[in-house]
């Protein structure tokens, strides 16, 4: 079987679902243009900013992508190519895109507050402070690792740094002409395709110029960049810096695609499915938490509800946003299937384990991109720094995110402290990132790092919860959302049961307890929401 009729049947598969799925789903959230958006309402130039679709999708596509689509596939092939791809279509179209989209028509019909204030509304407080505590220590721990990540890398590619830097002052420019220019769209389409030019040729530069600092020092700066990014109006630097940046994954999905097309490699992996392996696990639930960008992801509901929704200049932009950039993210997963299934069985495994999964789709599609006429060293390179490129963009989103966050916990507490944290940006922030800087100093993230997967689908799973409650009170029959939510707490539920067991066998206690704790909070919410509708279904007759 050739990888181009994978390509092909993905790609039908994806956009038939996005005209028939999509339009049934969105009309089920009940969106429509007639009502006010949040961006409207409470516009503050800051955080809530109405802006044109194609740059809240860039902004969405490039927070919620980073590594993720590419790192858990790459990886989940190891139970065979066939399970992963039946996953990331199935669970991108059924449950990721419901989920996403759920999350953002929540969120603005709540005047644009994250799903942990949805929870609060529709199952009480304590279930909104539970969500919030596990949502923000999730973010700080993305934090830890992605700045480590991205610290290492600008250190072994100093290329890699100078291109970034060249990036940030590039979205900068675009941000204030943009600003400028207002609503004009023939400036905003000249801007875009002179940003756009500069953004690759600043690919070539930052080659030729590369800028190296020490790991430390690139620590201090990333974090700083973070505050930077956090703190300042989303349409100076986080929005047009996101939307550049969805141009070098969309330039690289094109290039892959018609490098496949070229090149028309032959799909050599065998097709077998193994139910177990010894570095992962079981097949299930280890695959369906593998992969978690490309079918479904807990981070997606954040940005959903944290940073989009209050983006959207009108309610019927959600379609495109966010079931539409979920799907574009499935078909990225796909290809990065088909990076690694053009080689047998054991080269796969052979090579994984020495050049790491990022190396592998770097070099696995650089070589098909080749085959258009570029550079072999210079696709491979590209593939690489659009993936670092993307790491950074999933740093500034969480660090906004983590900040959002912590300002939602204080709301209610009325104490000068909590006053202090809730209403001012630059606090809530120095806050976050004074948490992330003593994370990596005590290095104990990379102990955390192996739970995060569980926790990061559990999160999809409650975010899920709180959308078909949400729904319910509504009187909105919500078994599109149950279905994926019941699924996904079997597979977070599962793996967290055995994650802790497996870790209490082999004495690693602290894995243990907060598998455990994790395990505990989700039953105290599901408790909490089954409450709440009781309640609900009781009170017209105690009225």
């Amino acid at each position: 079987m050739a990888l181009t009729t994978l390509l092909i049947l993905a790609g039908i598969i994806l956009i038939g679902a996005y005209f028939s799925y999509g339009n049934l789903v969105y009309k089920r959230f009940g969106l429509n243009n007639a009502r006010k958006a949040p961006s409207h309402e409470f516009s503050d130039g800051v955080d809530y900013v109405p802006s044109r679709p194609i740059v809240v999708l860039g902004h969405h596509f490039a927070s919620i992508a980073g590594a993720g689509p590419i790192v858990g596939p790459i990886i989940a092939v190891t139970f065979g190519w066939i399970p992963a791809v039946i996953w990331i279509l199935v669970g991108g179209i059924f449950f990721g895109a419901v989920h996403d989209l759920g999350s953002m028509a929540a969120s603005l019909r709540n005047q644009g507050k994250s799903i942990g204030v949805i929870i609060q509304r529709n199952i009480g407080y304590r279930g909104k402070q539970l969500f919030i505590l596990f949502s923000f220590s999730t973010l700080i721990l993305v934090i830890g690792v992605f700045t480590d990540i991205i610290a290492k890398t600008f250190v072994t590619n100093a290329g890699v740094a100078s291109a970034s830097i060249l990036f940030m002052f590039l979205a900068i420019a675009f941000g204030f002409v943009s600003k400028i220019t207002g609503s004009n769209k023939t400036a905003f389409v000249i801007n875009s395709v002179v940003g756009v030019v500069l953004m690759y040729y600043f690919v070539y530069l930052g080659m030729q110029l590369p800028f190296a600092l020490d790991y430390q020092v690139w620590v201090y700066l990333l974090l700083g960049y973070a505050f930077f990014a956090s703190v300042t109006p989303v349409s100076f630097l986080l929005q047009p810096r996101d939307y550049l940046n969805s141009f070098l994954l969309y330039g690289l999905i094109i290039f892959a695609v018609v490098g496949i097309f070229i090149s028309n490699p032959e799909i050599k992996m065998e097709t077998t499915v193994h139910i177990s392996a010894d570095n992962l696990g079981y097949l299930f639930p280890v695959l369906f938490v593998t992969i978690a960008c490309g079918a479904i992801s807990g981070f997606h509901s954040l940005v959903a509800s944290g940073t989009t929704s209050k983006q959207l200049d009108k309610e019927g932009d959600a379609k495109i946003v966010g079931f539409g950039g979920m799907l574009i993210e499935s078909f990225l997963a796909i290809i990065s299937v088909g990076a690694v299934v053009i080689l047998t069985r054991s080269e796969y495994v052979s090579r994984l384990s020495v050049e790491g999964p990022v190396a592998l789709f770097s070099t696995g599609l650089g070589n098909m991109i080749a085959s258009t006429g570029i550079s072999e060293q210079f696709a491979v390179g590209f593939v690489a720094l659009t993936v670092s490129a993307f790491a950074l963009t999933t740093l500034d989103t969480c660090t906004r995110l983590a900040r959002f966050t912590l300002q939602e916990y204080f709301e209610d507490v009325k104490s000068p402290v909590g006053i202090k944290i809730s209403q001012n940006r630059y606090v809530s922030t120095t806050v976050v990132v004074i948490l992330s800087i003593l994370l990596l100093a005590s290095g104990s993230f990379a102990t955390l790092w192996p739970i995060f997967g569980s926790a990061n689908q559990l999160l999809a799973a409650l975010a899920l919860l709180a959308i078909a409650v949400w729904l319910s009170k509504q009187n909105i029959k919500n078994t599109f959302v149950t279905i994926p939510m019941f699924f996904m707490f079997a597979v977070t539920l599962s793996s967290l049961g055995l994650f802790a067991w497996k870790n209490f066998q082999q004495e690693v206690y602290v894995l243990s307890i907060i598998a455990a704790l994790l395990f505990a909070l989700s039953i105290a919410l599901i408790v909490l929401a089954s409450k709440s509708l009781k309640k609900e279904i009781e009170s017209p007759v105690r009225v």
